[in-house]
């Protein structure tokens, strides 16, 4: 099945639940940027992350997502929109962490624990909403739960995953957000917190072939799906865009490109697109 995510309520609406399927995509992230198994797991987990952000969002908002944890991989970093669109990258694309005791990867040894979760929302306001909390556990979905609970201030179950097969395909990759609202009850609260403790992780469920809306289910037994929407790996660079880059570098810069390379290679962070331009596109762009 195709990449796609969900909305939708439970408990008459004091609880909203959002859940994404992104095996897809990160699949193609991991093959654009040629990560490790440990690598496409961290940017893999941050991009569920931002999609299931974006979706909170409307219209033509859109957040970025910066995960900078002190650890060898460097900074992660996830640009999504309310549309279902996201892409990202990773400083060191190679990092490759020993697997844990338990056989698993060890996300947290590639991201570290000494720095700090940004996110950057653009709601087409003055000026963009800024939000951090430290890093706590280097595994992404804990940390992005104490975003919710200490920027947004509002009680959130995060789960993030990448089940990453022997030959380095995906097997599954997604995760779910449930926010508590007010109005619960003491004991509606600790059966939502008893259902999760209970549940295997969310990539397992995807991989025995559970939908969104089931894996919710066995969480929230009255989930109710409001919408769902496709999701997908979008990046907004083009030949046209770099080269309005190059162009606003200044005369002097092209023409010492000119002068001692005699050509330009570009390559966009996000999709690891490589957009050359030889003497005669450097010359018209200095004469411009």
């Amino acid at each position: 099945m195709s990449d796609y995510l969900i909305r939708g309520t439970a408990l008459d609406g004091r609880v909203r639940a959002f859940a994404v399927q992104s095996t897809e995509l990160t699949d193609e992230l991991s093959r654009r940027h040629q990560t490790t198994p440990t690598a496409t797991a961290a940017l893999g987990r941050t991009a569920a992350a931002g999609l299931l952000m974006g979706a909170m969002l409307k219209g033509d908002e859109h957040l970025i997502i910066q995960v900078k944890g002190g650890g060898k991989i460097g900074q992660i970093v996830v640009d999504a929109n309310a549309k279902g669109e996201v892409r990202g990258y990773v400083d060191n694309p190679e990092v490759d962490p020993p697997l844990k005791a338990n056989g698993k990867l060890d996300v947290s040894a590639a991201v570290g624990t000494d720095g700090f979760l940004y996110i950057t929302k653009d709601l087409g306001l003055r000026e963009p909403y800024k939000g951090s909390v430290p890093i706590l556990s280097g595994e992404l979905a804990e940390d992005f739960t104490y975003y919710f609970a200490m920027s947004e201030q509002t009680p959130s179950a995060v789960s993030l995953g990448v089940l990453v097969n022997v030959d380095h395909t995906i097997l599954a990759a997604g995760g779910f957000v449930i926010q508590l609202l007010p109005g619960l009850t003491d004991s509606e609260i600790s059966e939502i917190e008893g259902e999760l403790a209970q549940i295997p992780s969310f990539t397992n469920l995807l991989g025995q072939g559970l939908t969104l809306e089931q894996i919710l289910q066995t969480v929230l037994p009255s989930f109710r799906k409001l919408d769902e929407m496709s999701v997908r790996f979008q990046c907004k660079c083009s030949r046209e865009r770099v080269e309005t880059t190059l162009i606003s570098l200044g005369k002097q810069e092209l023409q010492e490109m000119l002068d001692e390379e005699g050509s330009a290679e570009v390559v966009c962070h996000f999709c690891n697109e490589a957009y050359q331009f030889d003497e005669q596109d450097l010359q018209r762009m200095i004469e411009q």
